[in-house]
């Protein structure tokens, strides 16, 4: 492999983040010494710790920096950090410090990559693709922007032939790739902030689709303009590989399956919602074109648990539901509140919802409205800022947003205060979404409705 494994300290500059923490652990299992910092103490990083990685949580530059040695230590950050005392102590101590994306692209270099891209529905594509690798004992490596239920980790390694890895647009990260198969699921507006508008977006898929080589395999969603060859998947409509006649028996989905040569009926599947059925074509697709049988893929498919946060269901002897899901995207949320409808139609639905980013709130106000309208009851939190200020942002807040919502029951709340709301509130469904701190709430909520 490339000069990667010349190194012996890996120290990640927001180890905390999904993606950070899969190559963290990478490193971590090929005996090298990882450590790195991270503004927040989470289940993630506590799992990392657990594992014998070192992380700090503070800003100070303490011996434990100063005693790395520019040689042999390579520092990764996410472009998430854009100022921060650790990592200017690196650059300019003229340190190796390399982005995430770099650093997953030259671990991957070599390797038969299968790369998921889209601005909805990569992680679940790309978990799966891991999940049916693993059930068909191929040789490979994934690298997840979730943790998957069956791995319990967004890392795994079984093999060097093949890598899946969740090609993300933020930043432009996946020009970093070298994909030999690829993915691309959606390619909706989002990360404004960085692209400006939709047609350029657009044309960064187009980018990343230009790095498949001629020769192997680019699998795109019916209707998207990717302008170069390729094979379509879709749903309900004829395409190269195709899903259709869903119906629904208890909590399982069954769908047949066709390729341009063959059908297979009935397959079952337990991920509630048509646009992970979507997500599940693609992967068949892949897993075939990779000579796997549909048996070992039938089997597979049926025992995928899915991934933490990815409409996590829990239903209570009381009758009542509790779902919880990553969804920060109006389309993302639609997704999740159709299926929820479309599946029980008569029950009192309570959403609570804390967006993410002063940016995309703003950009996608109006949309994030619309879907959550949806609801009967809306519990909407504060804007979660991650990367960005808000006195960048003036006048965009929560309360701004919920001005905006046609419901009549909606509140703003704190995080901090959520959850004796929740206690408060009459529901048949509570949902909790949201991209930021929101998952704190889970084990509460869990508890809570385990008793009462």
């Amino acid at each position: 492999m490339n000069n990667l494994q010349t190194y012996q300290n890996f120290y990640f500059v927001g180890i905390g983040g999904i993606g950070m923490s899969a190559l963290a652990r990478y490193f971590h299992a090929s005996g090298k010494k990882v450590s790195g910092y991270d503004k927040t103490n989470t289940k993630l990083t506590q799992a990392l710790m657990n594992e014998g990685i070192d992380i700090v949580f503070n800003d100070h530059i303490d011996e434990k920096i100063t005693s790395f040695q520019k040689e042999d230590t390579l520092v990764i950050y996410t472009p998430a950090i854009k100022t921060l005392g650790i990592l200017d102590y690196f650059n300019n101590h003229h340190f190796t410090v390399l982005k995430r994306a770099k650093v997953l692209g030259l671990i991957t270099e070599n390797t038969d990559c299968i790369a998921v891209a889209g601005t909805h529905g990569k992680t679940t594509t790309s978990t799966l693709v891991s999940h049916l690798c693993k059930e068909a004992d191929l040789p490979f490596s994934c690298f997840l922007g979730g943790i998957s239920e069956n791995f319990r980790s967004n890392f795994l390694y079984n093999g060097a032939q093949y890598s899946v890895v969740e090609a993300d647009e933020y930043d432009r990260s996946f020009l970093n790739l070298s994909p030999d198969w690829a993915v691309i699921t959606s390619t909706d507006a989002d990360h404004l902030d960085i692209y400006g508008d939709k047609n350029t977006i657009e044309e960064g898929f187009r980018q990343f689709a230009a790095l498949v080589q001629d020769d192997k395999q680019l699998f795109v969603r019916k209707g998207i303009d990717i302008r170069r060859p390729h094979v379509t998947y879709a749903v309900n409509e004829t395409a190269d590989y195709y899903s259709d006649n869903l119906r629904m028996e208890n909590d399982t989905i069954y769908f047949d399956f066709h390729t341009p040569e063959e059908t297979v009926r009935d397959f079952a599947w337990e991920i509630p919602g048509i646009h992970n059925v979507e997500n599940a074509t693609v992967a068949l697709a892949i897993l075939r074109n990779l000579g796997v049988g549909f048996e070992t893929l039938k089997n597979a498919i049926a025992n995928f648990k899915g991934i933490k946060r990815r409409y996590t269901k829990h239903r209570y002897e009381t009758g009542k539901i509790y779902i919880d899901d990553y969804a920060h995207h109006p389309t993302e949320i639609n997704a999740v509140m159709s299926s929820i409808r479309t599946f029980y139609p008569e029950k009192k639905l309570l959403v609570v919802f804390q967006p993410h980013l002063f940016s995309r709130t703003r950009d996608f106000a109006d949309g994030f409205a619309e879907s959550l309208s949806k609801a009967d009851e809306l519990i909407l939190l504060d804007i979660y800022p991650a990367r960005e200020l808000q006195e960048n942002f003036e006048g965009i807040t929560s309360d701004w947003l919920l001005e905006k919502v046609t419901l009549d029951k909606k509140e703003v709340s704190t995080l901090h205060d959520a959850f004796n709301k929740i206690k408060e509130k009459e529901f048949d469904i509570l949902l909790t979404v949201g991209a930021g701190n929101i998952d704190t709430l889970y084990d509460p909520i869990c508890e809570w409705m385990e008793e009462n």
